[in-house]
């Protein structure tokens, strides 16, 4: 049986991302990070918490949290046992996944460029070869797969708008409404594809509103409500530690002109963590390591340039979006919490995007004057360059650093053991 032509296009490239992925990911493993971070045994506690009981949609432990990712935390404990590895092994599953997602989202978006499997390809490999990304996948944090979900819903969200089946519209409400019950930055997300939605609408003259006009809203909102409903109802009648600790904007004690200066303070340093001055904590960087290496920092620079200044194009300003919703919760936060590598991990999609443009436009530039293969061959030892950079900074440099961060040295089992926590 000969297979189709896209999937015979696609199933090598998706091979070769899934092997690279494993390999960043589960190269020693359960030895990098050696120990256990604080907030890992808190999250095992959590997860651990929930067994044989009802669906509980928020639990006040671990400075309080959405329970989804953590039913999946309980389960990978269920399976594998109460280890290092079991803990860690979800997050590192979605970090796989999200490669393949990411290669995905991009043959979606530059469906029209004839090179879209080459500049999908080269994305997807820079994807995972971020130190900002492989890193928070190796170890047991919420926000790979937060991402994960939010993928999965813009990737349902282009399918409907190439076929219009409503199928994908309401998976795509679905992951949005999964998302929303994830890590706290996922609340927002749902702007992105309403968004989406309405500019579809108003292409076709939105108003006098019809019932046909209404119903891609709807079909995307009703799972998305039913699946929000239970933590809703929650946080309805109690409130969200993690919100009213670390967002200012809950601070009714603080003049309207103090907490402008501390959004500028964020902006600022946000801004700068990309390029100049990164995150400072050694749990999530290399210490004030630039969150991007010079070569994926001067290409994503670049491609936010041309984006915003083609921002008509629907990919263009879809990404650009993203990207500052990504960033939203971070600058409503204390000043002295940023720059913060982790509240504003799912920008990579964006930053990915960016750089997918700035491939896009030297082909495309070069390719009238230069040989194709050369332009490719030249790209492909620049991605490279990046890779080996970016895997030496981390299996070489931040390694003692997240021995350093990672103070936990016994076993999960010791650790919850002694929280008094029934095995």
């Amino acid at each position: 049986m000969t297979l189709p032509k896209n999937i015979r296009t696609n199933i090598v490239p998706i091979l070769i991302l899934i092997t690279v992925a494993i390999g960043v990911i589960f190269y020693q493993f359960v030895e990098i990070p050696k120990y256990l971070h604080y907030d890992e045994v808190e999250f095992a506690k959590l997860a651990l918490s929930l067994r044989n009981k009802g669906y509980i949609p928020y639990s006040p432990l671990a400075t309080g949290h959405a329970t989804l990712y953590f039913y999946t935390l309980l389960l990978s404990l269920n399976i594998f046992g109460i280890s290092t590895f079991a803990l860690r092994f979800p997050s590192a599953l979605f970090g796989v996944v999200n490669v393949v997602l990411i290669y995905i989202l991009m043959r979606q978006v530059f469906d029209k460029d004839k090179h879209q499997t080459f500049i999908s390809f080269v994305t997807a490999l820079i994807f995972i070869s971020m130190r900002w990304y492989f890193n928070f996948a190796r170890f047991s944090f919420e926000v790979t797969f937060l991402l994960m979900l939010e993928l999965s819903s813009l990737i349902c969200l282009f399918l409907y708008r190439k076929n219009k089946k409503i199928l994908p519209l309401l998976f795509s409400g679905i992951f949005a409404g999964l998302a929303y019950n994830s890590y706290t930055a996922g609340r927002l997300f749902v702007a992105l594809p309403l968004l989406l939605i309405f500019i579809d609408a108003l292409k076709e003259k939105f108003f006098p509103l019809t019932r046909k006009k209404l119903q891609p809203v709807l079909y995307f909102l009703i799972p998305f409500i039913i699946l929000i409903l239970p933590i809703s109802i929650y946080l309805s009648q109690n409130r969200d530690i993690r919100v009213y600790q670390l967002f200012m904007v809950m601070n009714d004690k603080m003049e309207l002109t103090e907490k402008i200066a501390f959004v500028w303070q964020n902006i600022v340093k946000t801004f700068a963590m990309f390029n100049f001055k990164g995150d400072p904590n050694g749990v999530h960087n290399f210490p004030n390591k630039p969150a991007l290496n010079p070569i994926l920092g001067i290409l994503s620079v670049f491609g936010l340039c041309l984006s915003l200044w083609k921002w008509k194009k629907l990919a263009n300003s879809l990404f650009i979006i993203y990207f500052f919703i990504s960033l939203l919760p971070t600058l409503l936060v204390y000043p002295w919490e940023n720059p913060h590598m982790l509240r504003t991990f799912t920008a990579l999609p964006a930053i990915v995007y960016f750089i997918g443009v700035t491939i896009q436009f030297l082909i495309d530039r070069l390719g009238k004057k230069i040989n194709k293969n050369f332009i490719f061959t030249a790209i492909m030892l620049l991605i490279v360059a990046s890779m080996i950079y970016e895997l030496r900074t981390y299996f070489l440099y931040q390694k003692p650093v997240l021995e350093e961060s990672f103070r936990k040295q016994q076993s999960l089992e010791f650790h919850l053991g002694q929280e008094g926590v029934r095995l």
